[in-house]
């Protein structure tokens, strides 16, 4: 009796590994293989186990290229089964893979659709591209196809769930990516102390601040998701000029970042939430160069005030190399005035190059997580206590301060740490 339920498929693929697909019920092969004969089935493996014997350089460069497309596609297929377990693409022909085809490069100029389709015939003459790959390539196509077209669905009729802050998961899982990117592989950031961050329960994050955009609070907060055991998310307050830049302040938002403001700090810390704040401000992301990770000064306080009445830990963070991403050597405050920007940035860059003045540089950050300072034997009644305020405000202050020194005193190299 053939088993149903999650039973691989008992093909073996063109790269020789087994097929990493479920078989159809009733079957013991996935909705690929299921339309091979039997012949075909034994010729694949056949291929698979003969030795390379008498090809050519450019035969081997070939098989050795669609092996490659081949496993590609697999792992790509077995991610896609991971998130979406029970999709199923329409049944496979080559009129229908031509057609999404045809949809799918409509959006670009003619000359590169000339290209694109040139190169796929190319590889179907040259059996580059067999119907394995062609049917695996469906499968993707379809799958992306149907998700975009059931997100971007959603985001018009407004079905989809946010928190009472805005905060959108959904958003937050598709812009992900990116961001680990930039965290992973432009920036490298490393991380230390996250075991400092609770798994449960509330916590205010107290940063230097840096880089003229948000990068920054960004990265603490894929820091803390990725390496925290509890995935914990963070949620920056951040300062009221950030949504006066377009198309930033909807995007704050949705990945949960809150306007910054002693009543929704409250909030958040109530509900247990993780917390960032950069109390320097607009003093620090506006710094020159000259300046760099020397801390302005801490406000009034605000974010102790918060943390005193609920007894949430003050947890001192240090971000270094993100003050060397936008070098600014200069501010004209007449143009800030007229634009009505707290600060006008000159850089090496901006505004010399234009959109192009916004691209940070791929410096290496640290960012150090520090030992929490307890708020338990404080009482909520201590947030009215203005001497009290001021020196936890100047501790936490002096502490991150010495953070960055200690690292920049290891540090060797501003783009390789």
């Amino acid at each position: 009796m053939v088993e149903a339920a999650n039973t691989p498929c008992s093909a073996v693929t063109k790269t020789g590994t087994p097929c990493k697909n479920t078989a159809l019920e009733g079957s013991t092969y996935c909705w690929v293989h299921q339309s091979y004969t039997p012949d075909e089935r034994v010729m694949e493996q056949d291929r698979v186990d003969s030795p390379v014997n008498g090809e050519d350089l450019a035969t081997v460069v070939d098989e050795n290229s669609q092996e490659q497309l081949a496993a590609e596609l697999d792992e790509m297929i077995s991610q896609v089964k991971e998130i979406a377990p029970d999709y199923t693409p329409p049944p496979f022909s080559p009129k229908g893979l031509m057609k999404l085809l045809q949809e799918n490069i409509d959006r670009f100029s003619p000359p590169v659709r000339l290209q694109i389709l040139e190169r796929l015939r190319s590889g179907i003459g040259e059996d580059m591209l067999d119907i394995d790959t062609w049917k695996g390539i469906w499968y993707m196509l379809n799958y992306t196809v149907e998700y975009q077209s059931d997100f971007l669905k959603r985001r018009l009729t407004g079905d989809y769930e946010t928190d009472e802050w805005g905060l959108d998961m959904e958003f937050v899982d598709t812009v992900r990516p990116f961001l680990e990117f930039m965290h992973h592989n432009y920036w490298r950031v490393e991380t230390t102390g996250i075991e400092n961050i609770p798994n449960e329960g509330c916590a205010l994050l107290v940063a230097n601040h840096s880089g003229q955009l948000p990068w920054d609070a960004a990265m603490l907060g894929v820091s803390v998701y990725n390496e925290h055991p509890t995935q914990r998310l963070v949620r920056t307050l951040y300062a009221d000029w950030f949504p006066t830049l377009p198309f930033v302040s909807a995007f704050l938002t949705k990945m949960g970042q809150v306007l910054a403001t002693e009543d929704n700090g409250a909030r958040l810390l109530e509900k247990g939430e993780v917390v960032s704040v950069f109390p320097e401000g607009i003093k620090g992301v506006g710094k020159l160069y000259k300046d760099r990770y020397r801390l302005a000064r801490f406000g009034r306080g605000g974010f102790v005030r918060m943390a005193l009445r609920n007894q949430a830990p003050l947890i001192p963070v240090s971000i270094v190399g993100a003050e060397e991403i936008y070098i600014s050597l200069a501010k004209s405050n007449t143009i800030a005035k007229m634009i009505g920007f707290p600060f006008f940035p000159i850089s090496v860059t901006w505004p010399w190059l234009g959109p192009l003045g916004f691209v940070p540089f791929p410096t290496k950050w640290f960012i150090d997580i520090g030992e929490p300072i307890p708020m338990e034997s404080y009482q909520s009644g201590d947030a009215n206590n203005l001497v009290l305020v001021s020196q936890l405000t100047d501790q936490i202050r002096n502490i991150i301060q010495q953070m960055v020194f200690s690292r920049l005193a290891q540090r060797r190299s501003v783009l390789f740490g």
